[in-house]
């Protein structure tokens, strides 16, 4: 692939596209999508997986059409218009009142979700290392705060990179996990209906939607306010496309590895623990190590977009509310089970979500719509 792509634009402009910027925004939304949820398998399970065939390849496809779509939307839109705060994208799609209702209900949920990472970084430590899950949620608070005090810059610089590292390997553990018995894919299907599993949604078709929207209102203000960072056009588009199917591959093939192995991880909290386990003591480590950084990704732009919401990431008070949360963060993350915490924010979320996403649809046909008519 040539570094640079040059291009012209609608007034007649050379634009340089630059394949490595591409990537690195792709790379940016896939680590900020791979969080704890993803990380360790309780996403997958609960939102595909737990719902047989329809789930990984119905559920798969409805979340790949629709994250592209959103992806490319907030990385134009925060190009094109240059939002003063981050927040700005929600009264771009919803007014005023609508966009005062999400401006703050999205804060609360992506904090909330902050609080599932270091429930997620917990469970890891309890469950994998035998330690206590207080280590492992307190360290996790105390690397993301560190990284966070640096603004944003530094986060893309280094989610961006460590994004499709994780893919990669947990698309390798999914394959592992449909190779290692070919035929449990179809026997994990049969045994779903005797199986006591968790599930997102009452069927796969609302389970997409509402994961589709949970992570909606995770990217609207970070990829917005990063879109004011994009070159032109194509990069953005190419960024969020890839981005965006990238994320939702790796989501089915994790899942057709989940749904193999059904009778074991069923009932994990990490269930992606289980695959590893397989493979030997070291895999395990390694792989328990790729969660952790998982986590890792996606906490950062998690705190960061709450504390940008107030202020910007260069003033010290910005730096003293990271701290603040982080703090307030740890002590809730670590009251509830992990696979309760991602059940319970992300699925309630998920729906409130949704409305956000048939009012971005609605702007988007209305936009379409009048540029054909001038």
């Amino acid at each position: 692939m040539a570094d640079n792509i040059t291009t012209t634009n609608n007034l007649g402009t050379a634009e340089k596209t630059s394949a490595l910027r591409v990537i690195t925004y792709a790379g940016a939304i896939i680590a900020f999508l791979i969080g704890s949820g993803f990380a360790t398998g309780q996403e997958i399970l609960q939102y595909y997986a737990s719902y047989g065939f329809w789930g990984v390849f119905g559920t798969g496809s409805l979340v790949l059409i629709l994250i592209s779509y959103v992806a490319v939307e907030f990385f134009l839109t925060g190009r094109r218009e240059q939002f003063e705060k981050p927040s700005g994208v929600f009264y771009h799609y919803c007014r005023k009142y609508l966009g005062t209702f999400f401006d703050y209900f999205s804060i609360l949920f992506v904090f909330l979700s902050f609080t599932v990472m270091i429930a997620g970084a917990g469970a890891v430590f309890e469950e994998y290392y035998g330690l206590s899950k207080f280590i492992g949620g307190i360290a996790l608070a105390v690397v993301v705060g560190l990284t966070v005090w640096f603004g944003l810059t530094s986060l893309v610089d280094i989610i961006g990179k460590i994004g499709p590292i994780i893919v990669v390997v947990a698309i390798a553990l999914g394959i592992y996990g449909i190779m290692r018995d070919p035929e449990g894919i179809s026997t994990g299907n049969a045994i779903l209906p005797t199986l006591d599993v968790t599930q997102a949604s009452s069927n796969w078709f609302l389970s997409g939607l509402s994961y589709v929207g949970f992570c909606m209102l995770w990217l609207a203000a970070f990829l917005s306010a990063l879109g004011k960072t994009v070159k032109n056009r194509r990069e953005a588009t190419a960024g969020g496309l890839v981005g965006g199917i990238a994320f939702s591959v790796a989501c089915m093939v994790v899942g057709l590895g989940l749904l193999a192995n059904m009778e074991q991880v069923f009932d994990a909290e990490i269930p992606m623990l289980v695959l590893a386990s397989n493979l030997g003591p070291w895999v395990g480590a390694l792989i328990s190590v790729m969660i952790l950084a998982g986590i890792y990704t996606t906490a950062i732009p998690l705190l960061w977009t709450v504390s940008a919401r107030f202020f910007d990431d260069k003033t010290a008070k910005f730096k003293y509310l990271t701290v603040g949360l982080a703090v307030l963060g740890t002590i809730i993350g670590l009251v509830l089970p992990f696979s309760q915490m991602v059940n319970i924010v992300y699925v309630i979320n998920g729906y409130v979500g949704i409305v956000l996403l048939a009012l971005m649809l609605i702007r988007t046909i209305r936009h379409l719509a009048t540029r054909k008519k001038s």
